[in-house]
């Protein structure tokens, strides 16, 4: 059953936001003690929305301790939330977007009664319009690793009011041509933040991915028609 789409203007400005910024950083990590680490050089690449997942140890203690660090203009986000408890847990903490690898309509009421951005994760054009209906702010593409450009230009054919973030599948050679295809945005994990440049301490390594994605997305809106 279709909904009334969002009227709010504080998740408004946040999905602006995200279109704005083209790219959300997925951290997933084994020590959390490395976030602030991560975020600093993320940010240093020019990347101003973040995604902390549900697997990192402690997440949400860690956003409501990032979260009110950040500089003006940044955008910090949870990811891997699956039941209404945990979306609840993650914005009292501070996320003003919420992200999932599955559509769960609890998790989208949630979100929205405390004016914060729903981003399910869906597979099929008619699981993304369901999620749409259902008042989705933006459908997180999930996996896009077997689906490839292609396919969102093929379903905003018929469907282009969609609002549409591929994730996982996401490069930084690739992020161009999912922007190009029509996505609002790209989410990128591993590609962004590898295990190995974590470990090692080569958060220049995630800078400079950082800022080789961030100009992709850039490049690739510059020649939309």
């Amino acid at each position: 059953m279709s909904t009334v789409r969002p009227v709010s203007t504080v998740r408004i400005a946040t999905v602006r936001a995200i279109e704005q910024f083209g790219v959300i950083g997925v951290i997933r990590l084994k020590v959390a003690g490395r976030l602030q680490s991560v975020v600093g050089a993320l940010a240093a690449g020019g990347v101003r929305a973040l995604e902390v997942t549900m697997t990192v140890p402690g997440a949400v203690d860690l956003i409501r301790q990032l979260a009110p660090t950040l500089p003006e203009g940044f955008l910090l986000g949870a990811g891997t939330v699956l039941d209404a408890d945990t979306a609840r847990a993650v914005i009292d903490a501070g996320a003003s977007f919420v992200v999932s690898p599955v559509l769960r309509p609890d998790v989208i009421q949630v979100c929205h009664k405390r004016e914060v951005v729903a981003v399910p994760g869906c597979f099929s054009p008619t699981e993304i319009l369901n999620a749409y209906e259902q008042g989705a702010d933006i459908v997180k593409v999930f996996p896009s690793t077997s689906l490839g450009p292609a396919f969102i230009k093929d379903v905003l054919g018929p469907l282009p009011h969609l609002k549409l973030m591929p994730t996982g599948g996401v490069t930084i050679e690739n992020a161009g041509a999912w922007i190009s295809a029509g996505a609002v945005a790209v989410g990128l994990g591993s590609a962004l933040v590898s295990a190995a440049d974590v470990e090692h301490d080569r958060f220049e390594a995630i800078t400079d991915n950082a800022r080789r994605v961030v100009a992709a997305v850039a490049g690739a809106r510059s020649k939309r028609p």
